[in-house]
């Protein structure tokens, strides 16, 4: 059993950063591919982007790509999301998921989520 809590969202002007924590609980933190994805109201869960297992190789949404850095530290069972740049449609509940083995873009293969955090960019 996994448990993931996100942290470090909030509102933020366009143009600002935000960083964003994930903090799993539980054994074999290193042996997960773990991801973000946002929610905006109404709308389906959308990929962001993900590390692999041992933080080597990443994949981002295109309409992050060169704004976000996702990395996670497995001594500290810790990934985040450095975001820069933000922009209004940036707004969403962000969440973290987490499966064991390869990463997916697709959030229903992911095993473990958590509950999210709200980040609100303002034009």
């Amino acid at each position: 059993q996994v448990q993931l809590i996100e942290s470090g969202g909030g509102l933020v002007q366009a143009g600002g950063s935000l960083r964003l924590s994930c903090a799993a609980s539980g054994r074999a933190f290193s042996n997960y591919a773990m991801a973000w994805f946002r929610q905006a109201p109404g709308k389906e869960h959308e990929f962001v982007a993900v590390i692999n297992p041992s933080g080597g190789s990443t994949l981002y949404a295109d309409s992050v790509t060169g704004r976000f850095t996702i990395s996670r530290d497995n001594a500290k069972n810790t990934m985040y999301l450095q975001m820069n740049s933000l922009k209004p449609e940036d707004a969403a509940v962000y969440r973290c998921a987490a499966r064991n083995g390869y990463y997916s873009r697709d959030y229903k293969g992911y095993t473990y989520s958590g509950q999210g955090t709200q980040v609100t960019v303002s034009s």
